[in-house]
């Protein structure tokens, strides 16, 4: 099984101009982007019914952005030629039906909704037909008129229902297109929707509260905007950068395999131009890639971290991460020179899944592993086990090497349930000969499992970026209290030193009567040791009192503000 670059990704060249241009005209705002009140129109013509519809874009917006790139609306417009042929929707249609094969949809009375939008376009411009054919608007652009020759497959009547469009004109006039205040109103994604919150009332309270020093450096765009990555974590020489290769099915730049402790800094690798590698201290202070917050850790963990591009179909949809083994035996001893497990902690709450990945013959958790998988605290539903190169053992030793990963897992995850556990041999050679071939089709099976969970990611990765918007809002909102309650605790005037050393010494009895008082959840708050690590760089008399109005800002808008979004950019035919 193969991991597609997605449905419907070739059609012919007249086909893609065609679908470009009604893309063009049903996109109002022209900013690439086709919402669920700009399809609902053109979508009507179809003649399909409402069902059909909201399965269409259900099928076509996967990724639940609230929105239709021009990939996604070709998509769309294959799917209403399918139905209209009679086709069951379903996901499993998109992967049995080539682009090829799919005609452009027939729809009903299209020409004469582009002539009517045409004339609104030109009356609201205030434009004029010139000699060569063209009109020029009132700030002297030129836009072509509708050409009369029709560029599409006919009806049962023999009339033409579709052609090919220019794409200056739209369906609805300028008027309606108006610059507006920045307001959930005016945008066309669930993304640029949580930019917009938390630069107007989550960011200023994280900034008063400094909770970038605390917890989590402050957002930026290219955080909100960055593709799903995939971290591998594991010890030396258990297949991690195997694995990246397996699914890329070539090598990246970089990269390096062998029996010995080989890859020793962490590689993003992610789709690009051309191949190469950049420097860590250049990633940092990239503004479009999302790891400004790794300058944290200073130029000793940036000199071992490094971005490699590469162009692959499949890094279009998701990153990996490629990390040093963690150490074991005598060798964990060493003390690296930045902070290993605060990195791969940095990266857990970047991630939307983590692989932990055992050898068969490296089943022990050394302390260092233990700490690591400790730093994952708060993300267990991303994370997933892989048991890889299990065909270097047989079918029984198999049997007992499944049962001592799982106590051992079971002591380091401190957690009743049964973690899922892939077993398989994730490379580009065949299954080991004399495995038995109950065996080999268990391998089959489990790697299937698995890259139905890889191809999951990206249709996931905007419910994920929800979900960590959401806690993130409940960890400043605490984060805020328990700054602001020891700001309350401070003297006015005499005794702040020996205030002070009482106050983070007594860290849990804080956090004790913050949760009395503001009635919250205790697994919320934040990790003792390290608030006060954190703490003990400050002076408390420094601190900000509560803000009552910036703390009903927050309530506000996971009350009301991102349920209305998520509302106003859902399938326009729930």
């Amino acid at each position: 099984m193969e991991i597609a670059s997605g449905p419907f990704t070739s059609c012919s060249k007249e086909q893609q101009k065609l679908y470009q241009d009604w893309f063009n005209v049903v996109d109002s705002d022209g900013d690439g982007r086709v919402t669920g009140n700009d399809a609902t129109k053109l979508f009507g013509m179809s003649n399909l019914s409402k069902p059909q519809l909201k399965q269409v874009w259900a099928l076509a917006d996967s990724k639940r952005q609230g929105f239709l790139g021009i990939n996604e609306f070709t998509t769309a417009m294959q799917l209403i030629s399918l139905a209209q042929e009679g086709e069951e929707l379903n996901s499993d249609l998109l992967n049995l039906k080539t682009a090829a094969g799919v005609n452009p949809p027939t729809m009903k009375d299209l020409d004469a909704l582009l002539v009517s939008a045409n004339g609104s376009s030109q009356s609201s411009n205030g434009s004029s037909q010139n000699s060569n054919g063209s009109s020029q608007n009132s700030n002297g652009s030129l836009t072509e008129s509708i050409p009369q020759t029709n560029g599409s497959k006919p009806d049962t009547n023999g009339t033409t229902q579709l052609r090919s469009i220019p794409s200056t004109i739209k369906m609805f006039s300028s008027r309606s297109r108006k610059k507006v205040q920045p307001t959930l109103t005016a945008v066309t994604s669930v993304i640029d929707g949580l930019k917009r919150l938390y630069n107007a009332k989550l960011k200023p309270l994280e900034v008063t509260y400094r909770f970038n020093d605390f917890v989590s450096p402050v957002l930026t765009d290219s955080d909100f905007d960055a593709k799903p990555m995939i971290m591998l974590l594991g010890q030396y020489s258990t297949g991690k950068t195997t694995f990246i290769k397996h699914l890329l099915k070539c090598s990246y730049p970089g990269a390096h395999i062998g029996p010995e402790p080989t890859t020793d800094r962490f590689i993003v690798v992610t789709s690009g131009p051309d191949e190469r590698s950049i420097p860590g201290n250049t990633v940092a202070v990239h503004a479009d890639m999302p790891f400004t917050g790794l300058s944290t850790f200073g130029g000793a963990f940036l000199s071992k971290f490094e971005c490699s591009q590469m162009p692959h179909p499949l890094l279009e949809h998701f990153s990996f991460v490629d990390t040093p083994g963690v150490l074991s035996g005598e060798k964990q001893r060493t003390q690296r020179s930045y902070d290993f497990t605060g990195v791969i902690s940095w990266f857990a709450a970047k991630c939307d899944l983590i692989l932990l990945l055992f050898d068969p013959h490296k089943l022990d958790i050394s302390d260092e592993f233990k700490r690591v998988i400790s730093s994952l605290r708060g993300h267990d539903d991303k994370i997933r086990v892989v048991l890889n190169k299990a065909d270097q053992v047989d079918t029984q030793q198999l049997m007992r090497v499944y049962g001592a990963l799982m106590w051992s897992l079971g002591k380091v995850l401190n957690t009743p349930e049964v973690v899922r556990v892939y077993i398989g041999s994730f490379n580009d050679k065949p299954v080991k000969e004399g495995t038995d071939y109950m065996g080999k089709d268990l391998f089959e099976k489990e790697q299937d499992d698995l890259l139905e969970d890889l191809i999951d990611i990206p249709k996931k990765a905007c419910d994920r970026k929800i979900n960590e918007f959401v806690k993130r809002a409940r960890d400043a909102k605490i984060h805020a209290y328990i700054i602001s309650h020891l700001k309350k605790e401070m003297p006015a005037l005499m005794g702040k030193s020996k205030a002070q050393k009482r106050l983070v010494s007594n860290l849990e009895t804080v956090f004790a009567e913050v949760q009395r008082e503001f009635h919250l959840p205790a697994g919320d708050f934040p990790s003792v040791d390290h608030f006060r690590e954190v703490l003990m760089r400050y002076s408390i008399e420094d601190f900000e009192k509560l803000r009552p109005k910036m703390i009903q800002g927050v309530d506000e808008m996971l009350g009301y503000d991102i349920p209305d979004l998520l509302k106003n950019l859902r399938n326009p035919y729930d």
